[in-house]
């Protein structure tokens, strides 16, 4: 019997998550299809219930559900319950299991497509939901010497800090007016858009959280935000003269460990990323 699995979110006309799982899949003769199921919020109680059905191995998450899938999950994985984002659910015979794969995705973007290594480097983080909480966690666990949450309610992006903080790391938290980025962007190495500002489809796809003229031309900036391919966020950081890269690579990589989780199979990750950046051209 085929088995189901695929990605839900709202709206999902972005998504390039079913091309290079489908490569995976059908590299590697695993008998299932990998679909997008757009979900408006009055259907997501539903759709993640029919995560229990036999045929159904999981399903990837993406905006706006990473947290608002948790409650209606069985069980947490330890680093999602630390993050407080889901973007994995695993079906272990009707058993729903949530799981962030996003933060080793992130990293592993970063060190092995672009060379960058986040220890010991001050970062920007942009945006206070679940994929900006799993970006936050994966820089603390990987020692950035300075952390600054930026977003458009500073009441979150303090939550977020107070969630990051451990022992002598205190991340900051600040609202994203010019003023208030001007005191820490031109001092930062590492830049990364969390929010879905420039996002195809969504509701800001010609706006930055950041403008050039304040980026230091020596700063890396990594946009979440894979669609389209060079996004205002890019732009931004190479009008100031530094490196940008789109999401596609964090968007393969944290596929590749809930392709694992879902299937049980080693995932072909070369195959994965050649559909994705093919498809995206």
């Amino acid at each position: 019997m085929t088995k189901r699995i695929g990605i839900i979110g709202y709206p999902l006309s972005h998504t390039l998550s079913p091309v290079f799982h489908q490569a995976g899949l059908d590299h590697v003769g695993f008998d299932a299809k990998f679909e997008a199921w757009p979900t408006p919020p009055s259907e997501l109680e539903r759709i993640v219930g029919s995560f229990r059905d036999s045929d159904c191995i999981g399903a990837c998450i993406t905006l706006p559900y990473k947290q608002a899938v948790m409650p209606l999950l069985d069980e947490l994985d330890e680093s999602s319950k630390t993050i407080g984002a889901v973007n994995w659910i695993q079906n272990c015979e009707g058993k729903l299991i949530g799981h962030n794969t996003d933060a080793p995705g992130f990293i592993r973007a970063l060190r092995e497509e672009f060379g960058v290594d986040p220890e010991g480097m001050s970062a920007v983080v942009f945006g206070a939901g679940g994929v900006a909480r799993a970006i936050a966690f994966a820089l603390r666990d990987t020692k950035v010497k300075r952390l600054v949450i930026a977003n458009r309610s500073v009441h979150k992006a303090q939550t977020l800090a107070a969630d990051v903080r451990q022992g002598r790391f205190r991340p900051e938290a600040i609202g994203l007016s010019k003023d208030e980025l001007a005191d820490v962007v031109p001092y930062s190495d590492l830049l990364v858009n969390g929010t879905s500002m420039g996002m195809t489809g969504g509701p800001a796809p010609s706006n930055s959280p950041v403008s050039g003229d304040i980026v230091a031309n020596t700063a890396f900036g990594y946009d979440a935000v894979y669609a389209p391919t060079v996004t205002p966020f890019m732009n931004a950081i190479e009008r100031a003269g530094g490196r940008a890269a789109t999401g596609l690579s964090m968007l393969v990589y944290q596929g590749v460990i809930g392709f694992e989780l879902c299937t049980g199979i080693p995932a072909p990750t070369k195959v994965m990323m050649e559909a994705i950046v093919s498809a995206s051209r």
